[in-house]
């Protein structure tokens, strides 16, 4: 009985440019979600144990947004976005303080 083999396919390019996205640019992207949800949630960021649930909630953002990167059509569209995301939420937390 012949096994079949299969071709192996070297990664595409764009996934490591969209893969340094994610992490960068959503690592980024993710403090800056966890500081305005600090600040416009009720209390601040110095309402009681807010501090816990805002650092937790770097994680699941940050990884949202890494898996999420590869829907973008190209690594470029990916840093555009993400990058321009950042900008905003970053801009959004100044104003905030």
């Amino acid at each position: 009985m012949a096994v079949a083999r299969h071709k192996r396919t070297a990664i595409r390019r764009d996934w490591w440019s969209k893969t340094l996205a994610g992490l960068l640019l959503g690592l980024g992207l993710a403090l800056a979600g966890s500081g305005l949800f600090a600040f416009l949630t009720s209390g601040g960021p110095a309402a009681p144990n807010k501090f816990q649930v805002t650092m937790w909630l770097v994680a699941p953002l940050w990884m949202a947004l890494l898996s999420t990167c590869f829907l973008f059509r190209s690594g470029r569209h990916a840093w555009l976005w993400l990058g321009g995301a950042n900008v905003l939420a970053w801009v959004a937390l100044y104003a905030c303080h």
